[in-house]
Formats: structure tokens, sequence, C-alpha cells
């Protein structure tokens, strides 16, 4: 169920939706967007049908479930009269089998409020070193939106999947008459756990060039430094160097992916998607093979091993 807030009269509204995923890229524009623009809330998707929490809020020693599952609505009125902005966050992704019912949801609210725009963002892992300036690839319901965006050194996502919210939000938005985009950001395949704000910065600075918003990127340029930097020094750690760190082996990358699971941890949403393709494996062994696919995407599948294997066993143990 959406909550109106408040009751704005929008100007040609477009709208923008994020979700966590690798390298929280998605997340982390629309939260820096949020606070640059000052975006206002005006309406939420309470909706907790469509979310089991996997863990609880602990503050001052005490611990509570989630008090708020869903999203907000947030609200940019462009001074400039052009188009005002709708941005939606939810800081996780919905259980599996929701996800169509909770996007659908998302999208005719969209359509009572005039928009005919759709943006998300997401991540792109890629075998790039971490010190590199990502680009960014674009996919598109139509052919015809590539005009909107000449000139911005973007790359075409031709042929594969976004993955997600990211993804099927503009696939529903889509069969229901409305363009969208997805601004993907490059990050290194083995980084993929850690907050990547340079891909964050580099989404924003294709929006900024596509919109023309006006928006200040300092403070995330500065994060994305210091990001990088403390990258580099584990790196060097790991690989029993001093700083600058040279380029990057593939034995290098697989000994890194070991050693950020000490240092990170998986996103909520990922957690989430995991233990729900246990569950579903648990019942129909041939889910284990996208189950599996999860594991390697995220490279914690030594982490799950044991319990992986588990399933196996039990199938073959009659229990």
């Amino acid at each position: 169920m959406i909550k109106i807030l408040s009751t704005l009269k929008l100007n040609s509204p477009l709208m923008i939706c994020a979700w966590p995923g690798m390298g929280e890229v998605a997340l982390k524009a629309a939260l820096n967007l949020k606070e640059i623009l000052q975006f206002k809330e005006f309406a939420k998707l309470e909706s907790p049908e469509y979310f089991e929490p996997s863990s609880v809020s602990i503050k001052n020693g005490v611990l509570e479930l989630p008090s708020h599952i869903g999203g907000t609505f947030y609200c940019y009125k462009n001074p400039k009269r052009t188009n005002d902005i709708i941005l939606f966050i939810s800081d996780m992704q919905p259980n599996m089998g929701s996800t169509i019912t909770y996007a659908t949801e998302i999208i005719k609210f969209a359509e009572n409020q005039k928009v005919k725009m759709i943006y998300s963002f997401a991540a792109m892992s890629v075998p790039i070193d971490h010190a590199q300036d990502p680009k960014v690839w674009i996919a598109m319901t139509s052919r015809k939106l590539l005009q909107n965006f000449k000139g911005l050194n973007l790359k075409i996502l031709n042929e594969g999947q976004v993955s997600g919210l990211n993804g099927l939000i503009l696939g529903i938005a889509k069969s229901r008459g409305i363009d969208g985009v997805c601004l993907l950001g490059e990050i290194p395949i083995y980084t993929i756990q850690i907050e990547n704000p340079k891909a964050s910065l580099a989404v924003l600075e294709a929006l900024e060039k596509n919109l023309r918003l006006g928006i200040n990127l300092v403070p995330l340029r500065e994060r994305a430094r210091f990001v990088e930097e403390e990258i580099n020094k584990l790196i060097g750690y790991i690989k029993g160097e001093t700083l600058p760190v040279g380029p990057l082996s593939e034995e290098d990358i697989e000994k890194i992916k070991k050693e950020l699971s000490a240092f990170t941890k998986l996103p909520e949403s990922a957690r989430k998607k995991i233990e729900d393709l246990f569950k579903l494996a648990a019942e129909d062994l041939t889910r284990s093979t996208e189950l599996k696919k999860e594991l390697d995407t995220w490279s914690v599948f030594k982490d799950y091993e044991d319990r992986f294997l588990d399933l196996f066993r039990k199938k073959k143990s009659g229990q």
C-alpha cells in the first residue's frame, strides 16, 4: 500500500528508482542524489507482505524487528521549470516471488503521477583494476532513447541482463508504455562486496550530463578517492608490497576475493536472496544451479560450501 504524505503538483515528472546491489552502486548513487538536491519525502510504500526480514536491529543493547519495511518516494521540484523528479529508494529488495507485484505497484504509482520516463542504476562487474575510471553502460526500453544520450560517451549493452529490481522495474515500465533506461557503472570483479563510490560517481556524472541538474559531486569524488586508497592499502597488505600497487594477476585477484570476505559482508538484499534460494533448493534440487550462480556472483561460495553440499547429502540420504 502506498501512503501519500503530501499532495504535490508535479511538472512533467520523471522517476529514478534504486535498491541495494553489487558495490552498492545504485543505492549510494540515489542516496547521494537525494542529499545533494535535498529531495523531500512525500509518499511511502508500506508493504510488509513483500518482505521477510532476515535480521533484527540492535540499539542500546535492545533488539527490535525493522520498524519500516518497504520504500520511500521523494520529490525534487526543479527550479528550472523543466522535469520534476520522483526518487524511490528502498533499503532492501522484496522476497523472491513478490518482485513482479512489488515492481508493478511502483509503476502504477508512477502512472498516477504522469511519469513518462524512469531511470534505474546498476553495477556491472568487469575485469578492470580498481584504480581505473569506470565506464558507464546503458540499457534502454527503446533504441530511440539513444538520441537523448548522444555525446555522453556511454557504452550500449547490446546483450546480457540486468538482474534484480534495477532491471525488472524497467521491464514492467515498458510493458505499460513507459520509457526507461538503466545506467550501469563498471566495478572490478574483485570488489563487488564493498561500496564502490567511484562507480556511483560515474553513474551520477552521466545522469548530470543528461538532465543538467547542476549537482555538486565533489563530496562523492572525495569519498571515491578515499575508498580507492583503502583498497590500495588492502591489496598492498595482501601482496606484501608497498604502494603504489602494480597491475594484478589472476592469482592476485583470487587472493583478493578471499581476503575481502574477511573485511566486508554481503549487502542485506544479496544475503536475503541467497537464503531464499537455499529454501527453494531444499524443496527442489534443480534450483541449486541458480543458487550456485548467485554464490559465485558474490564470490561467497566458500563461505556457504558446506551448507550447499548438505543439500545433496540430505537428498541422497532421503531426508
